[in-house]
């Protein structure tokens, strides 16, 4: 096998076996716990398409993530919301902080755009 083929069987090998999220793991936005079940994510807290690739990220519930992007440009993140103290804080997540803060650890639902959003160009 060639050394190109090692390398690529390697890259298939470790995307087929990702590893589970540490139990003890908690969500930066809600402050909940994410379980070894729940649906999760990684939230580059600058966007990769506003240069964050080899910045940080943070691990959150696969719903707080979807809310996340549902409300919020990848111009918005980048320039004003890129510490998780500030996402928090932010009025158009507050109404789905306090809802979501009810519910247990592995909750999922789909999420929808909010209405406010403005469009990608901008």
């Amino acid at each position: 096998m060639s050394r190109r083929h090692q390398r690529r069987a390697a890259r298939d090998e470790r995307r087929a076996d990702p590893l589970p999220p540490p139990a003890d793991e908690i969500c930066v936005l809600c402050r909940r716990p994410i379980p070894a079940e729940a649906r999760s994510s990684r939230h580059h807290l600058t966007p990769r398409l506003k240069g964050g690739t080899h910045l940080g990220t943070v691990r959150l519930h696969q719903l707080c993530h979807s809310a996340i992007h549902a409300r919020f440009t990848e111009a918005e993140l980048a320039r004003h919301l890129a510490e998780p103290e500030a996402l928090r804080a932010a009025p158009e997540l507050a109404g789905f902080l306090h809802w979501v803060g009810s519910k247990p650890p592995g909750f999922h639902a789909p999420t929808r755009a909010a209405k406010s959003r403005t469009g990608k160009w901008r």
